[in-house]
């Protein structure tokens, strides 16, 4: 059944999901966020009555925020947050990457701040179309994380078409372990994934758990 199943494809993601790591992101880390969700519906004027106007929605009113951390050439970890704010976001980073690290994110100030955490900060600037520059050899630009989130999006509107935000954080841990793996044959990405059922029960009445954040 479609209920059989459903459960089963939760289970596997449940089992892609890795341990906290055992050290954290390092040398140069890539952060930024995006909203998965599809277009914002809404009804005809007259639903709201005659002399009422339709409420004006944002355009992510309906959309999930996700924050992602991408390790140059190594992991990434990506978390929904209830909401992309400085205050949600500087606990992520300070959880997930190394003292020591180069982090590098686009001109929101959301990561104002974020200097005095770490070895290094820099930012491109999106809004004046900047979206690389070299710099004492570095490349600054937030292209990697960019193109994990076009790998995320994709998932959702070419093969899944709709994740809903109770389980958004199992879609997250199967697009990080399909990522964190890439270098892996198939083989070897599937006794991956079996090694991490071990220790691990999902109950179908459990399945609906709440969102993955830092540290779990």
């Amino acid at each position: 059944t479609y209920k059989s199943a459903w459960f089963m494809a939760h289970r596997i993601r449940y089992a892609m999901t890795q341990e906290p790591l055992s050290s954290k992101l390092q040398g140069i880390v890539e952060v930024d966020e995006t909203y998965v969700g599809g277009k914002l519906r809404t009804g005809p004027q007259n639903l709201w009555g005659e002399n009422r106007p339709a409420p004006r929605l944002s355009g992510i009113a309906n959309k999930a925020p996700v924050v992602a951390l991408v390790q140059r050439d190594g992991d990434v970890r990506s978390f929904h947050v209830a909401n992309v704010t400085g205050a949600n976001l500087k606990p992520i980073l300070k959880e997930m990457v190394s003292k020591d690290a180069h982090v590098i994110t686009d001109e929101s100030p959301l990561y104002k701040g974020t200097k005095k955490d770490f070895a290094a900060h820099s930012s491109v600037n999106h809004s004046a179309k900047e979206y690389s520059r070299h710099e004492n050899g570095i490349t600054i630009t937030t292209n990697t994380v960019e193109g994990y989130f076009s790998i995320l999006k994709r998932g959702v509107y070419g093969v899944y078409h709709h994740w809903s935000k109770e389980h958004l954080h199992r879609y997250l841990a199967e697009f990080d372990f399909r990522y964190n793996s890439r270098k892996l044959t198939d083989r070897d990405r599937s006794v991956l994934a079996l090694k991490g059922v071990e220790g691990k029960r999902l109950m179908y009445r459990d399945s609906c758990g709440k969102s993955r954040s830092a540290g779990e």
